[in-house]
């Protein structure tokens, strides 16, 4: 087995919501593995913190995804500045706790465009330009376990996230012959600010999911940055689209 089609090596990775979290965890995993990152958020000293964190190889870009208007041109400025692009990871989203009968339109359309309408419009652009400079890219959706199972009071969450799988299977079938791969990871409750908060105040939630995870504790972000490596890797040059659950065995636990 040759363990170098792991390896990230002159790929360059954009990584939305990569200064915190989840998106830190991959972007930490893919310098580890070679790989220049990009990372974009809203704020630029959140941005900073974690690409001085981060190290050789880390830079960031200061945007807003929710800017429609603006997305071809931000995609344009990136690869412009680093080069094209190998790789896009759709991280970045919004947590709303609320019960459908007190979650309102605005705040539901709002999830909806962070996580589903964003992630559209830049794996739209990021996958032009991957097909215009004939680069056989990985583009990656983090999706959630709440994608595939049904959880009280995060009904905005749980569509926009569902939305995300049927986008991955759109993409992969306009794009499979110019050779760009879409997949998903479903993380389970993964320690992070966005778990915090969905958790706080709320012990018989929180021990309802820890009990059924077989491991009994909540993920890190470097377990979802280990399968990010494999599915933005060559070693997963056949894998298209995938959902991936890294959940510690909660979608099977009982």
């Amino acid at each position: 087995m040759n363990l170098s089609q792991f390896n990230l090596v002159g790929k360059t990775a954009l990584i939305t919501g990569g200064g915190s979290g989840i998106g830190f965890g991959i972007a930490q995993a893919y310098i580890d593995a070679g790989a220049k990152v990009i990372i974009v958020g809203r704020t630029e000293e959140r941005l900073q913190v974690a690409v001085k964190a981060l190290g050789a190889n880390a830079y960031y870009s200061v945007f807003d995804i929710t800017n429609q208007s603006k997305i071809r041109e931000f995609i344009n400025d990136v690869v412009n500045e680093y080069g094209p692009l190998h790789i896009l990871v759709n991280n970045a989203g919004i947590h709303l706790k609320a019960p459908a009968s007190e979650t309102t339109d605005e705040g539901f359309l709002s999830v909806i465009q962070t996580h589903l309408l964003s992630a559209f419009s830049l794996s739209r652009e990021v996958m032009n330009q991957m097909k215009a400079n004939q680069v056989k890219g990985a583009v990656i959706m983090i999706s959630s376990m709440t994608g595939i199972m049904a959880m009280t009071q995060v009904v905005a969450y749980t569509s926009a996230k569902t939305g995300m799988l049927g986008l991955m299977r759109g993409l992969l079938a306009d794009y499979a012959l110019d050779g760009i791969r879409v997949n998903a990871i479903a993380p389970g409750w993964i320690e992070s600010k966005m778990l915090h908060k969905a958790l706080e105040g709320d012990t018989e939630r929180k021990n309802k999911i820890l009990n059924r995870i077989p491991f009994k504790n909540f993920g890190k972000p470097e377990d979802i940055g280990n399968a990010a490596i494999y599915l933005a890797s060559d070693a997963s040059a056949y894998v298209n689209g995938v959902l991936l659950p890294v959940d510690g065995g909660a979608a099977v636990g009982f």
